[in-house]
């Protein structure tokens, strides 16, 4: 995963603008809320992860190197829970546009959280947020997605599949990132004001 490709390509005030990259790691959900001091948008991307985390406790497998996205950006908006009821939808809808944009491809929502294509999931997204009174102080944005990824283990190999199996484009993972970021910053921003 190269950085600098996805910072030339970022157009955000924060979001993206501190990225840190590891080989491996058990989840990137786990290992950002390990940090102290982040700054706000940090992203945290892993190459591999042993125990990434899905929904319900499910494990979020990212074991084929060089060919996924797996990460977790930290957001802290102090703000009225009530505004982030809609946030797992307002992010699977960015990452539609996302790939309408780039590559005009549709992808289908699984509401809320999982982005689907002909039944078969290729992403998934996890919310955690933490609240103090009413606010939302940190908000973890976890985001998987399976893009050049060709076999799939056994016990999910009839569930899930990939961008290059389902539409048999090479997607350039950088450029995914730095435009969700651009996209999903702008609806951000507009949730915050709202």
């Amino acid at each position: 995963m190269n950085k600098i490709h996805i910072k030339n390509n970022l157009k955000t005030k924060f979001i993206g603008q501190d990225i840190v990259v590891l080989d491996i790691i058990d989840s990137t959900q786990d290992e950002i809320k390990r940090r102290d001091n982040l700054e706000n948008g940090t992203v945290i991307i892993a190459e591999n992860q042993t125990k990434g985390k899905g929904t319900h406790g499910r494990v979020w497998y990212t074991d084929t190197s060089g060919k996924n996205i797996a990460m977790t950006f930290v957001l802290y908006p102090n703000t009225h829970i009530s505004k982030f009821e809609d946030i797992t939808v307002i992010i699977a809808r960015c990452i539609v546009k996302t790939f309408k944009k780039l590559y005009n491809i549709n992808l289908d929502i699984k509401y809320p959280n999982d982005i689907v294509i002909n039944s078969k999931k290729i992403g998934g997204i996890l919310t955690e947020t933490k609240v103090i009174g009413q606010n939302v102080k940190e908000l973890y944005i976890g985001i998987g997605l399976n893009i050049l990824q060709k076999g799939f283990r056994e016990n999910i190999k009839d569930i899930a599949s990939s961008i290059i199996n389902e539409f048999n484009i090479k997607c350039i993972r950088e450029d995914i990132i730095s435009e969700f970021f651009n996209i999903f910053e702008y609806e951000y921003l507009k949730l915050l004001e709202g």
